[in-house]
């Protein structure tokens, strides 16, 4: 005859693994935040500490959800009500971030939107190719305006501020930025006009794309963050159905009737 509660110590256990699953894709999308260095997020995570606190975040969160999936099934084998009381209240914290920091995103958005142009026309202001201290933060930003084909966050008269472009009188322009197919192997670094009308030119004289990079950097974040909204959303789903086997099963182990045992 099966014992009290062993459907639902199945059914605990068996959801367990897809628990597990989703905190290692928590736990891989946060060292994938923290270790990229070519796209527009390692621009992010580079220039605002709230980006790599979010990714540190992410990779305890993940780790977490992988701890408890483990303790919790353990304490629904062994009907340990501790462990499962711990179980719920470290889900219930989780989710509760969760649902705290969709909230800040939702209501933040136009914070967020003026924060990543200060950090990219702060970027584009100190733009230095030979200075290798910020090496791996412009040569993300030039691999953004070369895939994305932009110039600059609004639009290439913003590399009109840069120190070094203006001290050659505009006779350079970012290789990143161009459209001409005689500067297709140049990644990085700047480019020198073929042509000086009067030995001073602007923006309009570079060869280079007129469209800001803005759009398609919103665009990107979008489709990243879709896919960050959908990871969060099963796990919070797996989450509830946790809290919710977990209450049960600890109501059952307290509740079970030992007077129905036959006296000896």
């Amino acid at each position: 005859m099966p014992q009290p509660g062993s459907g639902i110590r199945k059914a605990f256990c068996s959801r367990e693994p897809a628990c597990k699953i989703l905190g290692a894709v928590i736990l891989g999308f946060g060292i994938w935040i923290l270790a990229d260095k070519t796209s527009f997020i390692s621009v992010l995570q580079n220039s605002s500490p709230s980006v790599r606190t979010g990714a540190y975040i992410l990779v305890g969160v993940g780790s977490l959800t992988m701890l408890m999936g483990f303790l919790g099934c353990l304490g629904a084998v062994n009907e340990i009500r501790c462990l499962l009381g711990l179980y719920f209240t470290c889900l219930m914290m989780i989710l509760i971030t969760q649902v705290a920091a969709g909230l800040v995103i939702y209501f933040q958005q136009e914070e967020l939107k003026g924060e990543l142009s200060r950090i990219v026309e702060k970027l584009i202001g100190d733009y230095d190719p030979v200075n290798g201290e910020d090496k791996n933060l412009q040569d993300a930003w030039d691999y953004v305006q070369k895939q994305l084909t932009c110039c600059g966050w609004n639009g290439a008269e913003e590399w009109e501020k840069n120190p070094i472009l203006i001290n050659r009188s505009m006779t350079a322009y970012p290789c990143s930025c161009s459209n001409s197919s005689k500067d297709a192997e140049e990644n990085t670094g700047f480019c020198t006009l073929d042509v000086v009308v009067n030995e001073t030119a602007t923006h309009a004289n570079w060869p280079v794309h007129r469209q800001g990079c803005v759009d398609g950097v919103q665009d990107w974040l979008k489709d990243n963050l879709g896919i960050i909204l959908g990871v969060c959303t099963g796990v919070a789903v797996v989450e509830l159905l946790g809290m919710i086997l977990s209450i049960s099963l600890c109501k059952n182990i307290h509740s079970e009737d030992y007077t129905k045992v036959p006296k000896s």
